[in-house]
Protein backbone atom coordinates (compact mmCIF):
# COMPACT_ATOMS: atom_id res chain seq x y z
CA UNK A 1 0.00 0.00 0.00
CA UNK A 2 3.02 2.42 0.90
CA UNK A 3 4.56 1.77 -2.22
CA UNK A 4 1.09 2.98 -4.31
CA UNK A 5 1.04 6.08 -2.49
CA UNK A 6 4.91 6.87 -3.36
CA UNK A 7 3.84 5.61 -7.01
CA UNK A 8 0.75 8.31 -6.70
CA UNK A 9 3.34 11.03 -5.25
CA UNK A 10 5.82 10.47 -7.51
CA UNK A 11 3.83 11.08 -10.33
CA UNK A 12 2.38 14.18 -9.23
CA UNK A 13 -0.50 13.05 -8.29
CA UNK A 14 -2.86 15.86 -6.84
CA UNK A 15 -3.31 15.75 -3.18
CA UNK A 16 -7.22 15.59 -3.54
CA UNK A 17 -7.18 12.74 -6.07
CA UNK A 18 -4.77 10.44 -3.42
CA UNK A 19 -7.34 11.07 -0.96
CA UNK A 20 -10.37 9.95 -3.22
CA UNK A 21 -7.85 7.00 -3.62
CA UNK A 22 -7.53 6.39 -0.47
CA UNK A 23 -11.13 6.80 0.39
CA UNK A 24 -12.08 4.07 -2.59
CA UNK A 25 -9.19 1.95 -1.44
CA UNK A 26 -11.05 1.68 2.57
CA UNK A 27 -14.71 1.56 0.71
CA UNK A 28 -13.23 -1.12 -1.66
CA UNK A 29 -12.25 -3.22 1.22
CA UNK A 30 -15.58 -3.02 2.96
CA UNK A 31 -17.12 -4.18 -0.12
CA UNK A 32 -14.20 -7.06 -0.75
CA UNK A 33 -15.16 -8.20 3.06
CA UNK A 34 -18.08 -9.52 2.13
CA UNK A 35 -16.27 -12.06 -0.09
CA UNK A 36 -14.81 -15.16 0.69
CA UNK A 37 -12.56 -15.28 -3.08
CA UNK A 38 -11.49 -12.12 -3.17
CA UNK A 39 -7.93 -11.08 -3.91
CA UNK A 40 -7.44 -8.36 -0.95
CA UNK A 41 -3.84 -7.57 -1.86
CA UNK A 42 -4.75 -6.75 -5.84
CA UNK A 43 -8.09 -4.60 -4.50
CA UNK A 44 -5.42 -2.27 -2.63
CA UNK A 45 -3.47 -2.17 -5.15
CA UNK A 46 -5.91 -1.56 -7.90
CA UNK A 47 -7.97 1.06 -5.54
CA UNK A 48 -4.75 3.01 -4.82
CA UNK A 49 -3.71 2.71 -8.79
CA UNK A 50 -7.28 3.60 -10.18
CA UNK A 51 -6.70 7.14 -10.63
CA UNK A 52 -2.66 7.41 -11.35
CA UNK A 53 -4.00 8.81 -14.74
CA UNK A 54 -5.13 12.27 -13.53
CA UNK A 55 -1.59 13.02 -12.87
CA UNK A 56 -1.72 13.65 -16.56
CA UNK A 57 -5.40 13.95 -17.68
CA UNK A 58 -9.01 14.45 -16.13
CA UNK A 59 -10.51 13.40 -19.01
CA UNK A 60 -11.86 9.96 -19.66
CA UNK A 61 -8.62 8.80 -21.32
CA UNK A 62 -7.08 9.01 -17.64
CA UNK A 63 -7.83 5.20 -17.39
CA UNK A 64 -5.94 4.61 -20.30
CA UNK A 65 -2.70 6.57 -19.55
CA UNK A 66 -3.22 5.08 -16.24
CA UNK A 67 -2.14 1.44 -17.39
CA UNK A 68 0.75 3.02 -18.89
CA UNK A 69 2.06 4.55 -16.50
CA UNK A 70 1.37 1.69 -14.05
CA UNK A 71 2.75 -0.45 -16.78
CA UNK A 72 5.91 1.05 -16.30
CA UNK A 73 5.82 0.53 -12.95
CA UNK A 74 5.93 -3.28 -13.62
CA UNK A 75 2.05 -3.95 -12.43
CA UNK A 76 0.89 -6.92 -13.72
CA UNK A 77 -2.34 -7.08 -16.06
CA UNK A 78 -4.54 -7.98 -13.34
CA UNK A 79 -3.71 -4.56 -11.74
CA UNK A 80 -3.90 -2.79 -15.46
CA UNK A 81 -7.06 -4.35 -15.79
CA UNK A 82 -8.90 -2.86 -12.90
CA UNK A 83 -6.93 0.71 -13.98
CA UNK A 84 -8.72 0.38 -17.16
CA UNK A 85 -12.16 -0.39 -16.60
CA UNK A 86 -12.91 1.42 -13.24
CA UNK A 87 -14.67 4.00 -15.00
CA UNK A 88 -18.46 4.14 -13.78
CA UNK A 89 -20.11 0.74 -14.49
CA UNK A 90 -17.82 0.55 -17.32
CA UNK A 91 -17.91 1.68 -20.78
CA UNK A 92 -19.38 -1.00 -23.33
CA UNK A 93 -17.15 -1.07 -26.96
CA UNK A 94 -19.93 0.67 -28.62
CA UNK A 95 -19.71 3.53 -26.09
CA UNK A 96 -15.80 3.70 -25.93
CA UNK A 97 -16.31 3.87 -30.16
CA UNK A 98 -18.43 7.06 -29.54
CA UNK A 99 -16.04 8.51 -27.26
CA UNK A 100 -13.43 8.07 -29.44
CA UNK A 101 -11.60 5.25 -27.38
CA UNK A 102 -11.50 2.94 -29.81
CA UNK A 103 -13.44 -0.18 -30.46
CA UNK A 104 -12.54 -1.87 -26.51
CA UNK A 105 -14.61 -3.26 -24.00
CA UNK A 106 -14.38 -1.16 -20.38
CA UNK A 107 -16.55 -3.52 -18.52
CA UNK A 108 -15.11 -4.62 -15.29
CA UNK A 109 -14.94 -8.43 -15.81
CA UNK A 110 -13.84 -9.76 -12.31
CA UNK A 111 -14.52 -9.16 -9.26
CA UNK A 112 -11.63 -7.26 -8.17
CA UNK A 113 -12.39 -5.10 -10.93
CA UNK A 114 -16.10 -4.47 -10.57
CA UNK A 115 -15.19 -3.57 -6.67
CA UNK A 116 -13.21 -1.39 -7.35
CA UNK A 117 -14.84 0.13 -10.10
CA UNK A 118 -18.23 -0.05 -7.51
CA UNK A 119 -16.04 1.67 -4.66
CA UNK A 120 -15.28 4.40 -6.85
CA UNK A 121 -18.58 5.02 -8.04
CA UNK A 122 -19.27 4.98 -4.17
CA UNK A 123 -16.85 7.07 -2.79
CA UNK A 124 -17.34 11.66 -4.57
CA UNK A 125 -14.42 13.17 -3.20
CA UNK A 126 -13.08 11.71 0.02
CA UNK A 127 -16.33 10.90 1.16
CA UNK A 128 -18.94 7.75 0.77
CA UNK A 129 -21.68 8.47 -1.04
CA UNK A 130 -25.17 6.82 -1.84
CA UNK A 131 -26.57 4.70 -5.45
CA UNK A 132 -29.73 7.72 -5.49
CA UNK A 133 -26.71 10.66 -5.25
CA UNK A 134 -24.83 8.51 -7.90
CA UNK A 135 -27.71 8.48 -10.18
CA UNK A 136 -29.18 11.73 -9.68
CA UNK A 137 -25.06 13.23 -10.25
CA UNK A 138 -25.14 10.75 -13.86
CA UNK A 139 -27.96 11.89 -14.89
CA UNK A 140 -26.96 15.43 -14.74
CA UNK A 141 -23.53 14.46 -16.52
CA UNK A 142 -24.08 11.93 -18.95
CA UNK A 143 -25.98 12.44 -21.60
CA UNK A 144 -28.22 9.54 -22.29
CA UNK A 145 -27.50 8.01 -18.73
CA UNK A 146 -29.89 5.14 -19.33
CA UNK A 147 -27.47 2.25 -20.19
CA UNK A 148 -24.84 3.49 -17.37
CA UNK A 149 -27.54 3.71 -15.13
CA UNK A 150 -28.70 0.06 -15.74
CA UNK A 151 -25.22 -1.32 -15.53
CA UNK A 152 -24.25 0.53 -11.98
CA UNK A 153 -27.47 -0.87 -10.06
CA UNK A 154 -26.35 -4.22 -11.29
CA UNK A 155 -23.37 -3.62 -9.75
CA UNK A 156 -25.09 -2.86 -6.37
CA UNK A 157 -27.28 -5.32 -6.71
CA UNK A 158 -24.23 -7.97 -7.00
CA UNK A 159 -22.02 -6.31 -4.35
CA UNK A 160 -23.87 -4.85 -1.93
CA UNK A 161 -27.47 -5.80 -1.71
CA UNK A 162 -26.99 -8.96 -0.79
CA UNK A 163 -25.16 -8.10 2.46
CA UNK A 164 -27.18 -4.96 3.29
CA UNK A 165 -29.10 -5.59 7.22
Amino acid sequence: MNREIELLKKENTPENVIEHSKAVCTKAMKIASNFDNVDCDLIQKGALLHDIGRSRTHGITHAIVGVEIARGYGYGEDVLNIIERHIGAGITESEAKDLGLGEKSYVPQTLEEKIVAHADNLVSGSEEVDLDFVIEKWKRRIENPDDNIKRLIELDNELIKPFEE
